[in-house]
């Protein structure tokens, strides 16, 4: 199923299509416009403000359940765990349509449990498309989410790490930068060695 990279700009996240599903909502309306009918979903990987900006817009303009893991859904309302703030802006006060604990099948995406980055951070795999979409948990080129913010915990983002390099990945889309389309565990085993070396 082809994905549709729509690039976060500054500091805000990448959003992506797969499906009926809309991964995050840091994107304008706007962009998203043209695609507003086919999405049924927004699933967020975690609720920094950064890829939760536009969701209130975003619900509004698609009508779009919005999807996100019980540890992070008071980061849809609380300045301090959505780190709005930062970026001079209040979290967009929206009522999650559907709780995640992990394990959860959307649109053909698996929803797998990746803490470390947030206490509920979440990552998004399809085995047929062998796809990932990894939030702000892991990076191309062996890098990692930060783990100093609020929630944020070293030895979880570890074992996330663990889990995914687990995967058979070949396309790799993280929450910021340009997605890979090839090699993708390559860059997820070297993100959970260079991991270890924070420890």
């Amino acid at each position: 199923m082809p994905v549709v990279w729509l690039p976060g700009e500054g500091y805000f996240a990448n959003s992506y299509i797969f499906g009926g599903v809309l991964v995050d909502a840091g994107v304008t309306p706007l962009v998203l416009a043209r695609h507003a009918d086919r999405i049924e979903s927004v699933v967020l990987t975690h609720t920094h403000y950064d890829h939760i900006a536009y969701l209130k817009e975003i619900k509004a303009l698609t009508g779009a359940e919005v999807c996100v893991h019980a540890f992070d859904a008071a980061g849809l309302s609380g300045d301090r765990t959505s780190l709005a703030p930062v970026f001079g802006a209040r979290p967009p006060m929206t009522v999650p349509d559907r709780i995640l604990e992990g394990g959860e099948r959307i649109g053909g995406l698996e929803v797998i449990h990746t803490p470390g980055h947030t206490p509920g951070g979440i990552s998004l795999y399809s085995p047929e498309e062998r796809a990932l979409f990894c939030g702000d948990t892991v990076f191309p080129g062996g890098s990692f989410g930060r783990f100093d913010f609020p929630g944020g915990d070293l030895e979880a983002l570890t074992g996330s790490i663990d889990r995914l390099a687990a995967l058979d990945v070949e396309a790799l889309y993280p929450g910021h930068g340009e997605p890979v389309r090839t090699g993708g565990t390559r860059h997820i085993r070297a993100a959970a060695m260079a991991v270890r070396e924070m420890r």
